[in-house]
């Protein structure tokens, strides 16, 4: 019979996760007990997706914030530091911020606007617009923007970050001055030492840096590479993808786990037969049309994968088959020939207009973002995402 369906993906609940738990066989007995009480198969190239987040927990990857102000310290002298272009965040920035400002004397925070790097904004364009104001070129005071803009508060959140990060230097022991602005190059005006706290954007962030005269430039990156006061880190991203676990820790982003993926393809190719591939995700890649939040806060979509899921899809259009190439067609007749296009379609179709419109990303950004969809963020419970059928066509 005809298979009738094509990509599902589920939630798969889970035991809670505590450092040192045996993670792989917790996965796959998750999932091969779903399918026995659901009623489904498992089939070769399902996708089990893994969430960073228990990942990073099972390996008790955590920090204090006492390790980053050590880390930044150390590595920044304790003056007067530039902390420019963090994203708006109480979950992922707000207790690193309390790290680093325990770590200076002094914080120049220089916030982008109107809106963050991952989209949370602080203002529009159109009260940019209003007001007369270039975001590419002006640099705005703090009393300068609260006399342009006055307080605004976050859409979702309720929150005045202006005030909010203000808040938490403070109390966090150092100064505090807050400056508004898009070139890297106006930091300079008040510090040569600078922490850039872009995600997407660090590498470009640090080279203009430091081609314009700075005597320091780190990267989140740089804070917590290596273990300080036996803490855990990131030898390859540091701060980057770090969340807050309470009001003094954070978690990292989960150490190298090339392993652990390979080990669940392994295990449940033992028990089952079958070949599936396996990803460990963290933010999906996506907008929020209403709030403008581009979702990916983490430094990539997926830390570690199974040999499988590299690469982009390599898919045809049905419907520029259907409209262009098949337009005479219909019924059984069109079926069979777009049937006989899919099973005869090049290994590579990078030019070819029948491909057009069809989704141009890595497989495991396309993945981690319908599994970050499907987990949420709250207390679903389903930090495990069983995908079948991905690799799926119209002649599966």
């Amino acid at each position: 019979m005809e298979r009738r369906v094509g990509t599902v993906s589920r939630g798969i609940r889970c035991p809670i996760i505590r450092e040192g738990d045996d993670l792989v066989q917790i996965v796959v007995d998750s999932v091969l007990g779903a399918a026995e009480s659901e009623g489904f198969e498992i089939r070769d190239r399902d996708v089990i997706s893994v969430t960073e987040s228990i990942v990073a927990r099972a390996q008790g990857n955590y920090a204090m914030i006492q390790d980053i102000a050590d880390d930044v310290r150390a590595k920044l002298g304790g003056g007067t530091i530039g902390v420019i272009f963090p994203i708006l965040s109480r979950n992922r920035f707000s207790i690193c911020l309390k790290g680093i400002a325990m770590g200076a004397k002094k914080v120049v925070l220089m916030l982008s606007y109107p809106s963050d790097e991952v989209g949370n904004a602080l203002l529009t364009y159109d009260q940019l617009d209003e007001k007369g104001i270039n975001p590419y070129s002006d640099v705005l005071t703090l009393e300068k923007y609260r006399e342009l803009f006055g307080e605004n508060k976050h859409e979702f959140t309720g929150v005045d970050y202006v005030d909010y990060y203000a808040s938490i230097i403070k109390e966090a022991g150092a100064e505090v001055e807050i400056i508004f602005a898009n070139q890297p190059k106006a930091i300079l005006d008040y510090t040569d030492c600078i922490l850039a706290c872009d995600i997407h954007t660090r590498v470009r962030t640090k080279r203009i840096l430091k081609a314009a005269g700075a005597k320091t430039v780190l990267t989140l990156d740089d804070i917590l590479n290596a273990p300080v006061n036996g803490s855990g880190c990131n030898e390859k991203y540091g701060l980057l993808g770090s969340n807050k676990a309470t009001e003094d820790k954070i978690k990292l982003f989960p150490k190298p786990c090339q392993d652990f993926v390979d080990a669940i393809q392994a295990e449940v190719l033992k028990r089952t037969g079958k070949c599936v591939e396996v990803m460990v995700y963290g933010d999906g890649a996506f907008k929020d049309p209403q709030g403008k939040i581009w979702e990916l806060a983490d430094p990539v979509v997926s830390p570690a994968y199974t040999a499988g899921l590299v690469g982009t899809p390599n898919e045809l259009k049905l419907k520029y088959l259907a409209d262009n190439d098949f337009k005479d067609l219909k019924g059984e007749q069109l079926k069979a020939a777009i049937e006989e296009s899919i099973k005869a379609k090049q290994a590579n179709l990078v030019g070819n207009m029948a491909s057009q419109g069809t989704t141009p990303r890595q497989l495991t950004d396309l993945i981690g973002s319908l599994c970050d969809l499907t987990s949420g963020s709250g207390d679903k419970g389903t930090p495990v995402v069983l995908v079948q059928g991905y690799f799926d066509n119209y002649v599966s």
